[in-house]
């Protein structure tokens, strides 16, 4: 009853210790400030909930719905991406909906990669992006990313050293969790050099929307000839507050997204339609409501950085993504970012994310996520300054 293989690669999950401490010291009665999961607190805009509520008072949207998306779905997706980015799909053939960016990636991984296609991926890096490469029986090879690193650099020494070649490439910018971002000539590259290897690209833009200082994320399938090669997830959870309703989409190269929709007709019947519903008016609606969670998310942002600056954590402001990537202060790094976490919660009564939790090249770092208000944050840089 042990011996589940596929169980056996996946290592145990770092951060449950932290979690685990958080809650004992919570159960105690005392007050943690939880910094730790990206876990949206913002609610999701009133006229998205109303059209659900509409939607989910009919009887005909209680039924089996379509894994793929219904219709309109897919078209809102589509006009999305043409008023977005200047980029045309077809509905049917180029475009899907899923539960979530994170169903979607591991979905689109088990049903193109086999035991021992090679996949690259950045390291750190969101959990899902090289695990589940590793649920699929593939052969993970990372890529490190950070200061001083020149990822094509890196890159074309991972190609030529790889046997057999590289089947797939996946990256996401804005970056969970070091908050990069890069700009289309960034992606230019990426299409070239994917394109001369026949590497398949996955590109995770969870974090399209949430950007700052005047910054504009470009996408993937602007480039062309990037839809040859790849496909582009989105998600709502983050530009519209949607966490818990679970709605993403898959674009761009229809060879994979046949591939995906395939594998989904086996596994799921799709989201509740009542919430497609609403994920259409989300994608057709006004803007202003994701300005407002953007400027949220800056307003904390600025107070969290800004306040770990003055007491001298020295952080430079991310210009995407609704997390702050902190180099462990140098009195502390030798602990490791998993015992630093600990003592954070022990010591300041904050919990924080350790960075070895999202790849070994993380280790010298924590990341913040904005989830709390102003006020909240300036309680844990009080708390935190207790170290210093």
């Amino acid at each position: 009853m042990q011996d589940f293989r596929r169980m056996n690669r996946l290592p145990p999950y770092v951060f449950a210790s932290v979690n685990r401490i958080k809650m004992d010291a919570r159960h105690r009665g005392e007050d943690i400030i939880d910094l730790g999961m990206g876990n949206p607190d913002i609610p999701t805009p009133k006229h998205i909930v109303d059209k659900l509520i509409e939607a989910a008072q009919k009887g005909q949207n209680h039924r089996y719905s379509a894994s793929m998306g219904i219709t309109m779905l897919r078209h809102a997706i589509c006009d999305w991406y043409k008023r977005r980015y200047d980029v045309d799909l077809d509905p049917d053939e180029e475009a899907i909906a899923t539960i979530g960016a994170k169903e979607g990636l591991s979905h689109l991984v088990l049903a193109t990669i086999s035991p021992g296609d090679v996949v690259f991926s950045p390291n750190p890096t969101y959990p899902i992006h090289p695990y589940s490469v590793i649920i699929a029986g593939g052969d993970l090879r990372s890529i490190p990313i950070g200061p001083g690193r020149d990822f094509f650099e890196d890159l074309l020494t991972a190609t030529k050293q790889t046997w057999p070649n590289p089947k797939m490439l996946i990256i996401s910018y804005p970056h969970n969790p070091t908050g990069e971002v890069v700009d289309l000539e960034f992606f230019e590259k990426i299409v070239e050099f994917c394109r001369e290897h026949d590497i398949i690209v996955v590109h995770d833009f969870a974090y399209a929307d949430l950007v700052f200082d005047g910054y504009k994320p470009p996408s993937f399938l602007q480039i062309p000839g990037a839809k040859d090669i790849g496909v582009e997830l989105f998600s709502l959870s983050k530009s519209y507050s949607m966490p818990g309703w679970r709605v993403g989409f898959c674009v761009g190269n229809p060879v994979l997204i046949a591939a995906l929709r395939r594998i989904k007709s086996y596994l799921d019947y799709g989201m509740f339609q009542p919430i497609q519903i609403a994920a259409i008016i989300a994608l057709n609606g006004p803007y202003d409501c994701v300005e407002e969670i953007v400027e949220t998310y800056r307003e904390r942002r600025d107070v969290l950085v800004e306040g770990l600056n003055r007491i001298g954590w020295q952080i430079e402001k991310p210009k995407g993504t609704m997390f702050v990537w902190a180099r462990i202060p140098e009195n502390y790094r030798e602990m490791g970012s998993l015992e630093f976490s600990k003592m954070l919660i022990e010591k300041t009564k904050v919990a924080v994310a350790p960075g070895v939790g999202f790849g070994e090249y993380g280790d010298d770092y924590v990341r913040f996520a904005l989830v709390e208000n102003p006020h909240r944050i300036r309680q844990a840089i009080r708390g935190i300054r207790q170290i210093f």
